[in-house]
């Protein structure tokens, strides 16, 4: 599944995917594959990435489940 809500929060700070994955050391790559859906992070990087863009993990990694 897709990470709109990352990719979002990633525009609105107007960070590129280079300049977030600099900031929690990993490649561009993993952050577009984040971002695809293609790549589940681990809950360290989805912690880190939830610091560097002001969010909490609900609001970036939790799925709604109906």
């Amino acid at each position: 599944m897709k990470n709109l809500r990352m990719k979002a929060a990633r525009a609105a700070l107007d960070l590129s995917q280079q300049q977030l994955a600099d900031a929690v050391g990993v490649t561009r790559q993993t952050v577009n594959a984040i971002e695809r859906g293609d790549y589940n992070p681990t809950i360290k990087l989805c912690i880190a990435i939830c610091r560097a863009l002001g969010k909490t993990l609900d609001e970036l990694f939790w799925e709604e489940r109906d």
